[in-house]
């Protein structure tokens, strides 16, 4: 195959201030060289894996609900829910179906993703 998967991308209004955010939800580091206008998170440092993030300045704002997503997973969801609201992340809305458990959130710019209880 000719085609991989380089970067997860997110248009924002503060690239550092995002790349911060999500660095501390996910436990990755942001680049030295992250600025207000373009910032990244950094793959595979540590305990982590999985692509880079980038956030990139864009002069519009978020309007409506994302058409993509980030589902984040953890065996102590109560702990992570009150970690990512320390963090600035807003609950949306709590969720069951069957035995799957989840909540959505927005970050601090908005931008949903889903906490799953594993």
């Amino acid at each position: 195959m000719s085609t991989s998967l380089f970067a997860v991308a997110f248009d924002c209004a503060d690239a550092a201030a995002l790349a911060r955010f999500w660095a501390d939800v996910l436990g990755r580091q942001v680049a030295e060289d992250s600025t207000s206008e373009r910032a990244v998170l950094l793959a595979g440092d540590g305990g982590t894996s999985g692509p880079p993030i980038t956030f990139n300045k864009v002069p519009e704002p978020k309007t409506v609900k994302n058409r993509l997503h980030l589902d984040l997973i953890s065996d102590t969801f109560e702990a992570e829910t009150e970690r990512l609201l320390s963090l600035g992340a807003r609950r949306l809305r709590d969720l069951q179906a069957d035995k799957a458990r989840w909540t959505t959130f927005a970050d601090i710019e908005g931008n949903e993703f889903d906490l799953i209880a594993g």
